[in-house]
């Protein structure tokens, strides 16, 4: 099957891939074109901003969490009936799994999709140079297929016409376009990356602005020549769906405090028989009627901290439904949620759901962070069966012992085949379970049909 697409690479991180990935989106978008997108890697920031720019739900792909089949899976039954797809890299372009280049970097992506790379580099203090830059990236592995190169940070179109000048001379690569250098259209950090879109001021305006400058500078008509240029893929995707029949209700949190889901597990409980409701910890008083579980993603919560507290009525409610035996899945910014309580950089101490005898804390550096194997040790609300499963942690809190809880998790840090730290989480309480591991339900789809079977069980006993 012939399906338009391109994968935006970047010798580095902060080299302007997402800057520059969803000003073409919206570029594209303008042109009346249906845009999917998808982000290399165990990213929710990014692919919100997708989203938002392009109007359909951004997707990842994550060659060391999921099989190939997988991540063809998810291509192709997002990207089929779309115009053209735009897969956003992670790091710089070989960046993987330790020194692996082809496990979870960008280009083992763009290999198992057959897709032709735009290639951006940093222009800023070089130009003849650059050709050496993008020579040794074409020439470190020859099986990826760069086709264009896009220079950032110029200083304005003479500095550009040289470094084009010099890439397309020594490296036969094509220079598609550059962007000056240009404050007003950085998105804002904060610890865990890019502060999400859903936080962001004038966003909408901002994005208008970036996709004006790349129309100016870019030429997008070749970036869509280059990606209908990608080699046809042949992939039968088996469709696994109930027919649209959903018996339990599953409620989902989704505000500014917890947004952090990837949408394929999402749509992956639905298509086993969930119907998803969404309701926000920040401002629902009380859960949705006739839950049968509920699905607590990562966030922010220690920076909605006061609000989160200030309704109890929300916390009272759902530690009741806990302690019913209702199965409850929580990962990162939900585990801290369900613990007793959550303290800030600043001292401050506000008190959470309480169902787990333990207090998270905020520190200033990174306490994990990468990808690690999930032990699963006992059956749990998302494993009657699987022992385990490869995920990805990144946090910056802490969470005190306890001996009242039961971990069921054993995570270990693996690299070149030997675990190199191991350390115990999934805290499982009644049917809650709670761990900071990211789980890519792709991994293993049984455990979203685990989970969506203890629903069902849970069902049964209360009606």
């Amino acid at each position: 099957m012939k399906i338009p697409r391109f994968v935006i690479a970047g010798t580095q991180s902060g080299v302007g891939k997402t800057t520059l990935s969803i000003g073409i989106m919206k570029a594209l978008r303008k042109r009346g074109l249906n845009v999917q997108s998808y982000k290399v890697g165990p990213d929710y920031i990014d692919p919100a901003f997708h989203s938002f720019v392009t109007g359909n739900k951004s997707r990842n792909l994550d060659s060391w969490m999921l099989k190939e089949n997988a991540i063809k899976d998810i291509f192709f039954k997002n990207s089929f009936d779309k115009d053209i797809s735009i897969i956003e890299g992670v790091m710089g372009f070989y960046d993987g799994f330790g020194i692996e280049k082809d496990n979870g970097s960008t280009a083992h992506l763009s290999k198992i999709l057959k897709c032709p790379v735009i290639l951006i580099i940093n222009g800023s203090g070089m130009s003849s140079s650059a050709a050496a830059q993008v020579l040794g990236y074409k020439l470190y592995d020859e099986k990826v297929n760069i086709k264009g190169v896009i220079v950032n940070n110029v200083s304005g179109w003479k500095h550009y016409e040289l470094i084009k000048e010099a890439v397309e001379k020594f490296t036969g690569i094509k220079c598609v376009g550059y962007l000056k250098k240009n404050i007003d259209i950085k998105l804002e950090s904060r610890h865990l990356g890019l502060i999400p879109s859903v936080e962001v001021e004038n966003l909408k305006e901002k994005i208008d602005k970036l996709s004006s400058m790349v129309e100016e500078t870019i030429n997008i008509d070749e970036i869509i020549k280059i990606s209908k240029g990608a080699l046809a893929l042949n992939h039968v995707y088996n469709y696994d769906s109930k027919n649209g029949f959903r018996d339990v209700n599953i409620g989902v949190a989704l505000d500014k405090a917890f947004n952090f889901y990837y949408q394929d597990n999402l749509d992956l409980l639905e298509e086993l028989g969930a119907n998803l409701i969404y309701f926000s910890p920040l401002k629902d008083k009380k859960l949705p009627d006739n839950l049968h579980g509920l699905y607590l993603g990562g966030g922010f919560p220690e920076v909605f901290a006061k609000e989160l507290e200030e309704n109890k009525e929300l916390r009272d409610e759902i530690k009741k439904v806990s302690n019913m035996g209702m199965p409850i899945y929580a990962e990162c910014g939900g585990l801290m949620y369900l613990c007793k309580s959550i303290t800030t950089l600043d001292g401050k101490k506000y008190e959470m759901v309480g169902i787990f005898d333990r207090n998270t804390k905020m520190t200033n550096r990174l306490q994990r962070f990468g990808y690690v194997n999930v032990n699963i040790l006992k059956p749990c609300t998302i494993s009657n069966t699987l022992t385990k499963v490869k995920a990805h942690e990144f946090h910056r809190s802490i969470i005190d012992e306890s001996n009242n809880d039961d971990c069921v998790y054993r995570v270990d840090k693996v690299r070149e085949n030997k675990i190199i730290n191991s350390w115990k989480c999934g805290i499982l309480k009644n049917n809650t379970l709670a761990a900071y591991a990211h789980i890519h339900f792709y991994s293993n789809k049984k455990l979203a049909e685990d989970f969506v079977e203890n629903c069902r069980v849970f069902k049964k006993g209360s009606v």
